[in-house]
């Protein structure tokens, strides 16, 4: 029988400077048991995404595993409680959710939420001492944020945004050339994001209210933005921006369309358009020597695209939802691993930003507005 009073083996060493190095070391009993057993996720809101597609993702990945549910319906608790036995102490209603502070089976909570509701149930969860894994958009806007990444390091806890284009591996390649610059100087991208729905009022009512974060931008946009800046890897200095509807019986008082343009430094600028009227999945990349694109850029599947020297992006990882059981794997190792994530809270915060002053654009007709660095 060893020793109780002698001092840590060497692993369990290195294991307690890592998550000490991140800020994580107050979470140690947590972390002694993930590393001996896959997390374990509670899904926070059981729409489409949720029920399509992280749910069954969570079949499939290796380091984390669909341990608890947060819902405000009981039918639908029972419905996921039979569909993938989870126990019912690991199921929650929102105004119990608390009490997860209390589950040793949940160390993250994934939340899957309407914008408006992602800062109280991620300052709910950290508090709570659970790991957040957070939707995008991140927040209603940079002060929110910040609140947040500003919780979950005080409860030491790591904040994740779901960014899953981020874990996709021609993504990855064309965020290295970033780096490389293999043809030349970057002068221009173009990225679009959206897709014809709501034609209608009905479905996804909250993606139409403003109070609640509705409109293209916060749902699509998010996209065009990120890769904006993850393709030039640098962060913009100012914007412009024109909100359009083409339908307003159906869209009050949230875009239907964003055109907004972002100006990065060395004069690069990247031209963006987001929609719910029209189908758009292209991201380009024009440079003094060549150019690279991705088309699809953002879809569950079947990302590609090729470059002028004949190179071609078309590494695939499996059909939906592979791309979501990579990221939840990512993070989830991240996680045990005591290190960063790849796309922590700060990523997000810094798309925030930038959505800020997009919308404060678009209010002033096309203004141009500045970005102060932070």
């Amino acid at each position: 029988m060893s020793d109780p009073h002698s001092s840590p083996d060497p692993s369990r060493r290195r294991l307690l400077g890592a998550f000490g190095a991140a800020g994580l070391a107050g979470l140690m009993p947590s972390a002694r048991a993930s590393a001996m057993r896959p997390l374990g996720v509670a899904l926070i809101g059981l729409g489409y995404y949720s029920r399509d597609l992280l749910a069954p993702a969570l079949q499939m990945t290796k380091h984390c595993r669909l341990a608890g549910i947060v819902t405000g319906s009981p039918a639908k608790a029972e419905e996921w409680q039979r569909r993938y036995a989870i126990p019912d102490r690991n199921v929650y209603d929102y105004a119990g959710f608390d009490r997860i502070a209390d589950n040793p089976d949940i160390d993250v909570v994934y939340i899957v939420l309407p914008n408006h509701l992602h800062k109280p149930f991620t300052l709910r969860a950290a508090a709570a001492g659970k790991h957040v894994w957070c939707e995008k958009p991140m927040a209603m806007d940079a002060a929110e944020a910040r609140t947040m990444i500003d919780a979950c390091r005080r409860h030491r806890v790591q904040l994740t945004i779901g960014y899953r284009m981020q874990h996709e591996p021609n993504t990855q390649a064309v965020i290295a050339l970033a780096k490389t610059r293999p043809f030349g100087r970057l002068q221009r991208i173009h990225a679009e994001a959206g897709f014809r729905g709501f034609d209608d009022a009905s479905g996804d009512p909250w993606r139409l209210d403003p109070a609640r974060g509705g409109g293209a931008m916060y749902d699509m946009g998010v996209y065009a933005l990120n890769a904006a800046r993850y393709t030039t890897g640098a962060e913009p200095v100012a914007v412009t921006a024109t909100a359009s509807v083409q339908r307003p019986e159906i869209f009050r008082g949230v875009d239907e369309t964003m055109h907004f343009r972002l100006e990065f430094p060395e004069g690069v600028v990247a031209q963006c358009e987001t929609s719910f009227g029209r189908n758009l999945n292209r991201l380009r990349a024009e440079c003094a020597d060549g150019w690279y694109h991705l088309s699809p850029f953002q879809a569950y599947e079947g990302v590609r695209g090729e470059a002028s020297d004949g190179r071609r992006f078309d590494t695939m990882i499996g059909p939906t939802p592979a791309q979501q059981a990579r990221q939840m794997d990512a993070d989830a190792l991240a996680i045990r691993e005591g290190r960063p994530p790849r796309v922590p809270g700060e990523e997000g915060w810094r798309d925030m930003r930038v959505l800020d002053a997009i919308f404060a654009s678009a209010r002033s007709d096309g203004a141009r507005v500045e970005i102060a660095a932070g």
